[in-house]
């Protein structure tokens, strides 16, 4: 059998990747003399993606709200698969940091503008009825969203407005992690008593918390562009997708929510205004009330200051 040299070529770099780990070569050959040859929905794995939709319901409309949410959560689990590669990279340079970071942001794009899909895609009627059986879930116990802020900035940006001035980047993480701003939707700071919404979430996710959040207290965006050098952090380019993500995941997205919930909860009149999880969800979202910056240091006095300042409830 005669092989061209391309074929040697290969077939020598194989050997080598296999010496590397200690294994035989032929036999890992041979194994591919029974291999099935791949398909699109093996690959995709397409049927179990599409068994993951279970209704509560009979309301035809509920399939809207359940793919709608799982695909975000498809995107959100892409965008920290980006920010890992951020955070992972030793010395990184500013092409692979702006380009990653772009990759996040159109993520972070495609979200917000999505949001018709929900916005104007469901039967008030129905959804008025079916949200009642998802009572108390609530889109604030998206364990990848909270795993997103921790690694785009510094912990005490995340902070609750009220508590920041008492903290700084060498407060304990399990004290900062009781005054993060979202703890304030579901949290009684004058009684310290936690709604079942919040139990149930800190009961599952608060120890992955609590790593990523030490994880990435080196090495989280902000952390990765501070690293880079003086020249590069000065980029005009940089700065700029840095200032887009920021106001895209802190303003422009929350509000397209914001709204949206609005619509069904409040202009519908056919809701009491309470969300399913029972937190003070227009204060909780609305950037205004609890200014989630990422990178203050990249905005001037006055943009922060007004920060959400232009978004109306």
């Amino acid at each position: 059998m005669n092989l061209t040299d391309h074929s040697e070529s290969i077939l020598k770099e194989i050997d080598l990747k296999f010496q590397a780990i200690n294994q035989k070569t032929e036999v890992q050959l041979e194994g591919l003399l029974w291999s099935k040859p791949i398909t699109y929905w093996d690959y995709i794995q397409t049927d179990a993606l599409l068994s993951l939709q279970t209704q509560r319901t009979t309301l035809p409309d509920e399939m809207v709200f359940i793919m709608y949410h799982q695909v975000n959560e498809l995107i959100f689990k892409m965008i920290l698969w980006e920010i890992d590669q951020i955070a992972d990279t030793q010395n990184i340079q500013v092409a692979f940091f702006s380009e990653r970071l772009s990759r996040i942001t159109r993520y972070f794009d495609m979200l917000t503008n999505s949001f018709s899909i929900m916005e104007n895609g469901m039967d008030v009627d129905q959804y008025m009825k079916f949200r009642n059986t998802l009572t108390p879930a609530s889109g604030f116990q998206s364990a990848q969203y909270r795993l997103i802020e921790f690694a785009s900035t510094d912990v005490i940006n995340l902070t609750d407005r009220r508590y920041k001035e008492n903290f700084n980047e060498n407060t304990d993480l399990e004290t900062s992690f009781e005054h993060l701003y979202w703890q304030a939707a579901g949290k009684d700071y004058q009684t310290g008593e936690k709604s079942y919404l919040l139990q149930e979430f800190e009961k599952k996710y608060k120890g992955q918390f609590l790593r990523q959040m030490s994880e990435f207290k080196t090495k989280n965006i902000w952390q990765k562009f501070t690293q880079l050098p003086i020249e590069d952090q000065q980029s005009p380019e940089l700065i700029d997708a840095m200032r887009h993500y920021d106001k895209t995941v802190n303003i422009t997205w929350v509000m397209q929510h914001l709204n949206t919930a609005r619509k069904y909860i409040l202009e519908s009149g056919k809701g009491n205004g309470e969300a399913t999880g029972g937190s003070d969800w227009q204060k909780y979202m609305h950037p205004k009330y609890q200014r989630r910056i990422f990178f203050p240091k990249l905005w001037a006095e006055e943009e922060l200051s007004n920060w959400g300042n232009e978004t109306t409830i």
